[in-house]
């Protein structure tokens, strides 16, 4: 990564505490912390984000104690996020903040859960994991007697929901949770967000292109000689051999993709810093009404991640082993779905008193919100309640 700057002022085109739009409900402000240093410990003090650490990234929770949680990934992306943003010069506390709240929503088993929930949710305005992520901060989270939700500024909430870019005027339809919500609160949803929320968006993307490979390894679903066919990390695995070539395997794979982060951060640093310079923003509005991404690698790296991306599609997320358990873990959601939308006596009790009419739209998205929240572990238990076999995940 790029040497540390230091904690110098911030740049012109950065987001400023002190210029914050505030909150929904206004609160008197914190003697010794900024408005974005407080939404991130409200997210880091928050149920779902605990609940992070048995959700799925890309492999089960009980298949070992090594691969990565929703929750340390989430963490990972947030140090990463931290240094881009310090080298930038702009707010490292919103951009930790999105960082850490940008899985908040996911489901359980990962992106199977979720494709089990779209499914099911279809004739009720579909499941999108970042319009989830939007109502856990905006409503689920109970602790404060003046509100539901965590209450976060207006920033981090764009951030929240627009960090892979504006959601008007493409094809793609804005989830039905976020119009609902912007129609009190709006987030502004035809403008980018901040450089802020740009980073935790890259930065994620340059976790799990790293951290996946790695888990990979471990779960055996590549050998050495596979990976030096790809040509990014053929030549880190070469730097890596000439400089150590007694190594284990697992150092030697740590050595690769520690390079590989190295590497993607340094080319967003630079390839921001050309757009910038082009550009010359001096305000986040201006960041705003950009019209593209400022945050992003250049053409090269693009070109040499797309090989790695297609590696890891082939080699890890299809692998057979990855693909029958997130089959049986699709199964689990779809009929923990059905069963609730059934009958209402289905649910815990805890969930009955305020379920909504059955059969309505809104109590689809009630069942839905019960089944978004629960960890992988507790849709295991839930789907032994109700059913008497439930896939075993292994």
């Amino acid at each position: 990564m790029s040497a540390p700057t230091g904690r110098g002022p911030l740049a012109a085109y950065a987001v400023d505490a002190r210029a914050s739009r505030g909150r929904l409900v206004p609160e008197r402000p914190s003697p010794t912390r900024t408005a974005y240093a407080r939404d991130r410990d409200r997210i880091l003090h928050s149920s779902a984000f605990r609940r992070l650490n048995y959700k799925t990234q890309v492999f089960v929770y009980h298949e070992g104690d090594h691969y990565r949680s929703r929750l340390t990934h989430s963490l990972e992306v947030a140090q990463i996020a931290r240094s881009i943003a310090r080298s930038l010069r702009v707010d490292e506390d919103l951009t930790e903040t999105v960082a850490l709240a940008h899985d908040l929503g996911h489901s359980p088993f990962g992106h199977a859960g979720e494709r089990a929930l779209d499914a099911a949710m279809t004739d009720a305005g579909g499941f999108d994991h970042n319009a989830q992520s939007l109502r856990v901060v905006t409503r689920f989270e109970r602790k404060y007697g003046a509100f539901d939700g965590l209450n976060l500024t207006w920033e981090t909430l764009e951030g929240l929901v627009k960090h892979n870019g504006p959601l008007e005027g493409h094809e793609t339809p804005v989830p039905e949770p976020v119009l609902d919500y912007c129609a009190t609160h709006d987030l502004e949803l035809d403008t980018y967000a901040s450089l802020e929320a740009q980073i935790a968006a890259l930065s994620d993307d340059i976790a799990y292109n790293a951290h996946d490979l790695e888990d990979g390894y471990r779960a055996n679903c590549f050998t050495f000689a596979e990976l030096a066919e790809v040509p990014m990390t053929a030549s880190l695995l070469a730097e890596v051999d000439a400089a150590y070539p007694d190594l284990d395997d697992l150092r030697r794979l740590y050595e690769v993709t520690r390079r590989l982060i190295t590497a993607m951060v340094n080319d967003a640093i630079a390839e921001a810093r050309a757009r910038l310079a082009t550009l010359r923003p001096e305000s986040a509005d201006d960041v705003r009404q950009a019209g593209r991404t400022l945050i992003a690698f250049s053409d090269e790296m693009l070109g040499r991640l797309d090989d790695l991306r297609k590696f890891l599609f082939a080699r890890v997320y299809r692998h057979a082993r990855v693909v029958r358990i997130m089959d049986d873990a699709e199964t689990v959601i779809a009929d923990l779905f059905e069963r609730y939308t059934e009958t209402v006596d289905a649910l815990p009790p805890e969930w009955r008193a305020e379920a909504p009419p059955l059969g309505t739209r809104q109590y689809a998205r009630y069942v839905a919100d019960f089944i978004a929240g629960m960890t992988d572990r507790y849709a295991l238990v839930e789907h032994r309640r109700l059913f008497d076999a439930t896939p075993d995940l292994r």
